[in-house]
């Protein structure tokens, strides 16, 4: 039988693959959302599958809207996905709490209202600080930026409403997140290199060191799956993929690519600050079946996808003009 979700941030990378999964299984997204362009679902969703998707524009930052979308949307189930990135949150902390803290606390407040039955909501490797091994949920949190701190406070905000109002949510930390539409943030240099490559540019990864890499159709089913069967009570869940050597992952990419295509991408530069894996058995633990892409499998479907994007002429290639993503 169908069911209703609503979401925000839809129109994200990891959005537009739970808006994906969700309808190629028949279930209907209602997706709030502040933005307009589509390009990301467009770019994974076919114009029949997108059709049957319900959007409501609206912003997070507005509780009244919140509460009104929520309720007529029909859904018990909430995937709460919108926020700032890094950068965003580091110029404008303010607003990025604004959006991050405050926008979280009025769909928890929401859902709290209505009787929503859980909410799954994004948070991040990013609460973590610097850290030399894997890492599991018993780690302490000590995020080394704004936007880590914002997802941190929301963890703790979640655990109240369940503690004093019995409102079920599960929170998702993923870190290095790869695929078609990832397209923003330094975590996206990967994706944008393979896309760079296939339209003969050059690229430079601008991190180095082991990183957690995890498929964004992992990703998606990770979301979807704690959204269907994930635990009552207030949980926070790692997410894993696979730790490889960005210079690995850069063989990896050229072996995926075509040979006309290969040799455009480099990489270096500082790791970045989060732990270098995640361990994530407590959520394998808590819901059953969720998928394992292999780095070697999620990098040739990405390839593949883009291909067949670059040769129906709708690769979006927007996001390479900036000045970071050219190779020095």
């Amino acid at each position: 039988m169908s069911q209703r979700y609503f979401m925000t941030g839809a129109l994200g990378c990891i959005g537009a693959w739970i808006v994906k999964h969700l309808v190629e299984r028949g279930d209907v997204p209602v997706v709030f959302d502040s933005g307009r362009g589509r390009h990301r679902l467009e770019a994974i969703i076919g114009p029949d599958d997108l059709a049957s998707v319900e959007f409501v524009a609206g912003d997070v930052t507005g509780a009244t809207a919140v509460h009104a979308a929520l309720q007529a949307s029909g859904a018990r189930r909430v995937i709460h996905l919108a926020g700032l990135q890094v950068p965003a949150c580091r110029a404008n902390p303010p607003l990025g709490a604004l959006v991050n803290v405050v926008g979280t606390l009025h769909v928890f407040e929401a859902a709290r209202a209505l009787g929503i039955e859980r909410v799954v909501y994004a948070s991040s490797a990013a609460v973590f600080g610097l850290a030399d091994e894997a890492v599991d949920e018993s780690v302490t949190p000590e995020p080394l930026t704004h936007y880590g701190v914002f997802k941190q406070a929301n963890e703790g905000n979640a655990r109240v409403y369940f503690r004093d109002h019995g409102l079920s949510s599960i929170g998702l930390r993923p870190f290095s997140v790869y695929g078609v539409g990832r397209d923003a943030g330094i975590t996206s240099d990967p994706t944008r290199a393979i896309k760079a490559a296939l339209v003969g540019r050059r690229f430079h990864i601008r991190f180095g060191g082991v990183s957690d890499f995890i498929y964004v159709g992992d990703t998606a089913a990770a979301f979807v799956g704690c959204a269907d069967a994930g635990p009552d009570g207030a949980h926070v869940f790692n997410l894993h993929g696979d730790a490889v050597e960005v210079e690995e992952l850069v063989r990896i990419i050229e072996d995926a690519l075509p040979a006309s295509d290969r040799g455009r991408i480099t990489a270096g530069g500082p790791p970045i600050p989060m732990p270098p894996a995640l361990d994530d058995t407590a959520l394998r633990r808590a819901v059953s079946g969720l998928p394992h892409t292999p780095i070697e499998v999620g990098i040739a479907e990405t390839v593949a996808r883009f291909i067949a994007l670059r040769d129906s002429g709708r690769l979006d290639t927007s996001d390479l003009d900036e000045p970071v993503a050219v190779a020095r």
